[in-house]
């Protein structure tokens, strides 16, 4: 009999225990706030409806930066939205035409062609640098926004689709005498075709190190301008969602991402979980932003933070209601605090989409 008490004891204190775990297990869950509930894209489909962002669980709003004027600033402030713009870093549609000598060169020393419907740019170019760097001043002085998200981040190519393009690029004159300059290689005398071989040949892992250097050089030098120009507000990055290894390593080795030097600097990433777009089941999403959760080691309540974007919008596939809420939940997953959609207008012209945003955004706000 003093045996049998004695196990039921200690079995009582192991369901105790595990009670416990549950409970703090749950009460975390439940803690944990999403404090960006958001939209990609012009507020205007919702407001044409007569629909109130704040009342449908909304409080920011993602867009392009050419799309902000001041009455969109004065009612978006009205309903209690903070204001992010999206910002197109290295894309380089319309300026190349006019200033070849920002057209990223190819390992064959020809002008890259546009990868389906992005048009890269020599990251390196000067005047293509200054240019940009003029018009983030402009914004940041003309418009009261509350942060800056970098898109295009990236070495000319395109992942957004299930069968990326990714070229060798830039072997320019500009970018070969800064990796010269930089890691202090002499690359030989030769055709643009001699050099890029030699350099992917003979030095492969200083080329691409650098090469990453001067995406985190620009991130670099737009913290320091919107630090100079507006103090407080955000810095985030629209980015690739491949891990380190997707694509033979693509990500760093061929667009020039490197979390390790980024996540020093951005203040928050946005990685781009267009399942649809990308060939993916929605559950991807989930482990996505899992693996990037763990990647880059966040902290509950520090920077840099993790604020997705999910595709809602029907190309190449119809995303459903139902399939669009379950990816803006899992959009939250791990620690992840806040999460957008591509696009508002995709939300906007569906009622049903419309009511799984407010339902998913109005229960956050009610289990804070």
């Amino acid at each position: 009999m003093g045996r049998i008490h004695y196990h039921y004891v200690a079995l009582s204190i192991v369901i105790l225990i595990l009670l416990a775990f549950a409970s703090a297990d749950k009460s975390i869950l439940q803690s944990k706030q999403i404090e960006t509930r958001g939209i990609y894209g012009s507020p205007e489909p919702f407001w044409k409806k007569d629909l109130r962002l704040d009342q449908l669980g909304v409080n920011a709003i993602f867009l392009h930066s050419g799309s902000i004027n001041e009455a969109m600033m004065k009612r978006a402030k009205s309903e209690g939205l903070k204001v992010y713009a999206e910002f197109a870093t290295l894309n380089g549609k319309n300026y190349v035409e006019t200033h070849p000598e920002a057209w990223a060169i190819d390992k064959n020393g020809k002008r890259v062609e546009a990868a389906t419907w992005f048009m890269g740019v020599c990251p390196t170019e000067p005047g293509f640098r200054q240019y940009r760097f003029n018009e983030l001043r402009t914004l940041l002085r003309k418009f009261p926004i509350d942060g800056v998200w970098m898109d295009y981040l990236h070495w000319h190519a395109q992942f957004e689709d299930s069968e990326p393009i990714l070229p060798e690029t830039c072997f320019c004159e500009s970018c070969i005498s800064r990796f010269e300059s930089s890691t202090g290689i002499k690359v030989p005398e030769g055709s643009t075709h001699e050099k890029a071989e030699w350099i992917l040949s003979t030095n492969d892992g200083a080329w691409r190190s650098w090469r990453c250097s001067v995406i985190a050089g620009w991130v670099r030098d737009f913290k320091h301008i919107i630090k100079e120009e507006r103090p407080g507000a955000l810095l985030g990055v629209y980015h690739c969602p491949w891990d380190d290894d997707d694509f033979n390593g693509a990500r760093r080795r061929t667009l020039g991402l490197d979390y390790d030097s980024l996540r020093g600097i951005v203040d928050v990433f946005s990685p781009m979980v267009y399942h649809g777009r990308m060939g993916k089941s929605p559950e991807w999403v989930k482990e996505n932003i899992e693996w990037f959760s763990r990647r880059l080691e966040i902290r509950p309540g520090a920077f840099p933070k993790i604020w997705p974007i999910i595709q809602c919008y029907n190309d190449p596939k119809t995303i459903s209601a139902d399939e669009f809420e379950k990816v803006l939940r899992y959009g939250t997953t791990a620690q992840a605090t806040g999460v957008m959609m591509f696009t508002s207008n995709a939300v906007a012209e569906d009622d049903q989409k419309i009511a799984a945003m407010k339902r998913v955004y109005n229960n956050w706000i009610n289990n804070k």
